[in-house]
Parts: C-alpha cells; structure tokens; sequence
C-alpha cells in the first residue's frame, strides 16, 4: 500500500493506492469535511457516522463498498478509517447537500481521469507503461514480457470482477495465494526480499519471475472457466491449484539450471548495495 495526500483547494484529502488492485482509496471523512465545510474533523466524522446509518438502514451498497484501512491521523498515528474508490465517493456526493457537490465531482473525476481514458482505450495505458519503463532503462524484452504479463493478470481480475469477487481485499487475498503456491513465497515476503518498500513487485522481476507468474495467474483464470468458480471458496481453489502448476515447471527448471528462480534482485537507482545487501541490477 502507497499512501499519500492529495489537496482539494484548500483541504488535504488522504488517499492510499493499493499496487494489487491498482485502486487509489479515498478518506469518506476529508471527502465529507470538505462537502459539508467544517474546519473541525471531528464535527465531520460525527456527520458521516449520522450519514452512514442512515444510508446502511436504507439498505444502499454505498457503505458496503466502502472499506477500512490504515491512514495518518492528525496525531501522526496510523489508525484506521473509512475508505473508498472515486467512483463509490461520486455516488456519495450525491447524499450530501453541499454548494461544494459539483466541485468536488469535477475535482473526483479528473483525479481519475486518467484511469477512465484507460478503460475506454487500454492501448492508452500500456503506452504510459512503456515510456515508463523505457526511461527506467528495461529492455525491450522485459517490457514485451511484463506487458505480457500485465495482459494476463487483468482477464484474470476481469473473471474475478464478474465471479462475485469484491476489488480490494479479495484480490489481494487470491493474488497471495497463487503467488505462495507457485513461489513458496508470499508477495510481502518476495517485496522484502528484494528490498521494496512502497514499488511495485512486478516491476522488479526478472524475466523469469514475470514468466512464472503469469503462467500461474493464466492457469488459474482457465481453471477458474473451467470449473466456473464463483466466490471466494472456489476461486481459492482454482488459485491454489493454478499456482501449483507454475511450482511443478519452476522446480523442473531449477533442477535442470541449478539456478533459483526467485532473487533478491531489483530494479531499485543503483545506490552500490540494496537493502538485500546485492549489487541492484543495472538492466534487464
């Protein structure tokens, strides 16, 4: 998870990107201190908490897509808070009456902007990528292959979208599955080990992690068709099971290279030594 602040006129609106889902979450209570104009936070957090439990009895999926997570308070301590996407926060606009409504629609919409030119021409965002990489300096074959891959993971995030799999925690949840069967090793743990912080794991892979993890992510998602997995407790299963595909063939290739497949090795400025104490990669 990324967390940062962003700033509508003159309110700081916490948000925190999470890398798994590709999802910026916003703070309910900065979005509702701005709407209803109150300096005090806490007179804000009052009003949502009226607003939610007016919203929850009225049976609306507004806060049941909201979500909680970890923000820096006006302490400076980590504590948890709701949160949801721009386009939950857009719909709830709508229930608050508030001569800052449109302002903060438009201001809503531009943030995510980019995303939607992305969804209408995805070609839009894999050109962003690749300049990206390029001016990081990835080969030409590292970029085909984490696109590759990229192309891979988001038909399996499309069949979780429209197989009752809720964005968030879920994706997460099933993402970290497949990846401790294939690798023996959870995402956190991989993202340690090559001394990441707040990057993007895929980013950092070589070659032949991308490779791994998109056979393990295609398996699943065929699996998945096959058996029509719906909900949580059949796609675990197909994840599980699409994972262990991918740690058959990268055990057969270990024992035939001698090489492990998983490496500290990263992508990180050159700084001499990375936090795994190994030399950071110059170029893929």
């Amino acid at each position: 998870m990324k967390t940062d602040m962003t700033l509508f006129e003159d309110y700081q609106i916490r948000r925190v990107y999470d890398e798994e889902t590709e999802i910026w979450w916003f703070s309910v209570i900065d979005i509702v201190q701005v709407l209803t104009q109150q300096a005090d936070y806490q007179t804000a957090r009052n009003y949502w908490k009226v607003l939610k439990n007016r919203l929850s009895k009225e049976g609306s999926q507004l806060v049941t897509n909201c979500n909680r997570l970890k923000m820096t308070a006006s302490d400076g301590k980590q504590r948890f808070t709701d949160v949801a996407t721009a386009e939950t926060l857009l719909r709830l606009v709508q229930s608050v009456p508030s001569p800052k409504a449109e302002p903060i629609k438009l201001w809503l919409a531009k943030v995510g902007y980019e995303r939607m030119q992305e969804m209408a021409d995805p070609a839009m965002s894999l050109k962003r990528a690749r300049e990206t990489w390029q001016k990081h300096g990835r080969s030409e074959k590292w970029i085909q292959q984490r696109m590759t891959g990229q192309e891979t993971r988001n038909k399996l995030t499309d069949y979780w979208s429209n197989h009752d799999i809720q964005q968030g925690e879920e994706f997460a949840i099933l993402t970290n599955i497949i990846h401790q069967e294939w690798a023996d090793v959870s995402v956190k743990d991989h993202k340690n080990l090559k001394g990441l912080k707040s990057q993007n794991l895929r980013d950092h892979m070589s070659e032949a992690e991308l490779i791994f993890t998109a056979l393990a992510e295609l398996s699943t998602r065929q699996i998945a068709e096959t058996e029509d997995a719906t909900g949580m407790d059949d796609n675990k299963t197909a994840a599980k099971t699409g994972g262990g595909i991918a740690k058959k063939a990268r055990k057969e290739l270990e024992a035939k290279t001698g090489k492990k497949v998983i490496t500290a090795d990263n992508y990180l400025p050159p700084t001499g030594k990375n936090l795994t104490g190994k030399t950071t990669i110059k170029k893929p």
